[in-house]
This record gives structure tokens, sequence and C-alpha cells, in this order.
């Protein structure tokens, strides 16, 4: 998606390859499983270190749950990164045989509504001071959270082919530098 917008893209598999990005995408996952890998490849400080500085991060689904303050069905000794002051309630969309493609309005993104998909999702069940809501479901559930550097969504927006919220983080990234 982003290569698709003209941005130049790396993969970040070690510490020292957080060194001069501008953005970082924490895709979908298990979150547990990426943890236990942030850990182990040394990468967890470092990349919180980054955060901390203003690192402009677009969290999706797995992503969302990393970047998490808190979390409510967490694995014994599953952490986040932070950062990110709200609490979420993982795999709250159920198993994977309930997963599902809805409609999801983002503010900030102008036009119809995103067609995105929610595959063993997060909802954001406690927003703190400083955070966004811009994505909820009609239900009421909160599906998208926004700081100055950070999105976090509960959903996999790039399924359908939409860039509009790769374009969004894309400005992020571009007024986080300026």
């Amino acid at each position: 998606m982003l290569r698709g917008l003209g941005a130049n893209t790396v993969q970040v598999r070690r510490a020292e390859q957080l060194v001069g990005i501008d953005g970082l995408i924490l895709p979908g996952g298990e979150s547990s499983v990426m943890d236990k890998l942030l850990r182990l490849f040394h990468m967890k400080q470092p990349l919180k270190d980054r955060l901390a500085e203003g690192l402009p991060v677009l969290g999706t689904c797995a992503g969302l749950i990393l970047l998490a303050e808190e979390i409510d069905g967490a694995i014994t000794g599953q952490e986040t990164l932070g950062g990110l002051d709200v609490r979420v309630q993982r795999n709250a969309f159920g198993s994977q045989v309930e997963s599902r493609e809805e409609s999801v309005a983002v503010a900030g993104i102008v036009g119809p509504p995103l067609q995105v998909a929610f595959i063993r999702a997060p909802i954001v069940t406690r927003v703190g001071d400083g955070v966004d809501v811009i994505a909820r479901l009609d239900s009421g559930d909160i599906v998208g959270v926004a700081t100055p550097t950070m999105i976090g969504v509960s959903f996999h927006p790039e399924v359908s082919g939409d860039d509009r919220l790769h374009r969004l983080f894309l400005d992020k990234v571009a007024h986080g530098h300026q």
C-alpha cells in the first residue's frame, strides 16, 4: 500500500533499522507472538524509545494491541509497547471463523466509509486523555483511535485495497517531520 502511494519502505527486523525511518506500521498478526519476538530480538526497548520520541506509527489489529497501555484477555506474561493511553479487549470479535468485513467511517478520511476486515480483532474499551476516537461501529464499539503521532485501528484496512487510511498515516508522517 505504501509503495503504491510513492513512499519508500523498508522492513524493520533489527533495532538499528529503527534509525533514520520517518514512520512505522505495526501490522496485524498474533500480538502475543509479536510481543515475544520483540523481546527475543531486543527490539522492544529501542522501539519504545523511538515511539516516545514521537515516531509516527500506524497500528492495525495486533499493532493496536501492541500500542495499548492495557490489554484485557492477554495471555500470561504478555506485554505491550505502550504509549497509546487506551485499554483494548483482545479477540473481542471472536474466533477466526467469526471474522467479517464491515463499512467503517473514519474521522479525517473523506468519502464513503472504508470497507475493512475484522479478524479476531480487538475493541477499545477505555480511551485516555489526549486520545481521539476516530472510528466506531454502529454498536458504539470503538475501533479506531489517534494521537498526534499514533493511529490505532482494530481492523485490517489493506484487505479491500482502499488506501485512504494509509494516506492519512503518510500525512501524519509528513507533518511530523516538517
